[in-house]
């Protein structure tokens, strides 16, 4: 029986998802995005789990997709990466874009393609020192998919998004850090720990409203000012009626720490 590609440990109210095909560098075939979209179901459909920790077993994170499984046709006729986008991507990144808990992504080495672009949809990426993020597509004549030409150039701006784009040099995690793209850079044997903790602490706190936050800065690049202060308005009303801000509310009030339950 084979090894799982996809591993799932929900604990404490923390999903932790691990990329498991690291002779691959974990890199996608369509058992993976199989195994992850179950994965996926489960974290959904499990009211416990108020976080999300998502990292790559072995030496790297994901080296996005293995050109091995179906992407090379025996003719150019053959050749449809747009269907394997609209069948296998594009519904894993808009998941993971809305799933109303926070997602925490924790690089360990090589983020390269579809791989570097599923990191950067996560709500807060850490990367081990030495990671690095590959725009890599450019070296086989493609377009930099999964998101990345949305998420670039709202990250780290038009010029370095071009020039990570064109290029596909690798981007080491210390300047990703400097330039934006990650929330922290950490040395890799704290990566996994600092990650940890992070998703734990997420998972304290009045997720819904951290929903409804996530939920209103990925309208905001849409949005002009009008529209996005009607939907703060309307976020707003939403959060002010959860059980979380009620106790929030309490709390600070009778000075002690407050007890959400993503309600």
């Amino acid at each position: 029986m084979s090894a799982p590609l996809i591993l799932l440990d929900i604990a404490e109210a923390v999903a932790t998802v691990t990329l498991n095909r690291s002779d691959k560098l974990n890199a996608f075939n369509e058992a993976m995005h199989g195994e992850l979209a179950r994965a996926l179901d489960r974290i959904e459909g499990d009211e416990a789990v108020r976080a999300v920790l998502l990292t790559g077993a072995g030496r790297g994170f994901c080296a996005g997709q293995d050109l091995g499984d179906g992407a090379m046709g025996e003719d150019q006729e053959s050749i449809d990466l747009g269907d394997t986008l609209e069948r296998l991507y594009n519904p894993l990144i808009r998941r993971i874009a809305k799933l109303e808990c926070p997602v925490v992504c924790a690089v360990n080495g090589v983020a390269a393609g579809a791989g570097a672009n599923l990191a950067l949809v996560c709500d807060i990426v850490i990367a081990g020192r030495s990671a690095a993020f590959i725009q890599a597509f450019c070296r086989i004549g493609l377009v930099p998919d999964s998101g990345g030409t949305w998420l670039l150039p709202r990250l780290v701006g038009r010029a370095r998004a071009t020039g990570l784009a064109m290029l596909g040099e690798p981007l080491p995690a210390e300047r990703a850090e400097a330039w934006g793209l990650i929330w922290r850079c950490v040395d890799d044997a704290q990566l996994m720990k600092e990650a940890r903790a992070l998703a734990s602490h997420l998972a304290t706190q009045p997720t819904r409203g951290l929903g409804l936050i996530k939920r209103a800065l990925n309208a905001s690049p849409e949005n002009d000012l009008d529209a996005q202060l009607d939907l703060e308005r309307d976020l707003q009303r939403e959060a002010g009626r959860t059980e979380d801000y009620r106790e929030g509310a309490r709390a600070f009030l009778e000075k002690r720490r407050p007890a959400f339950k993503g309600r």
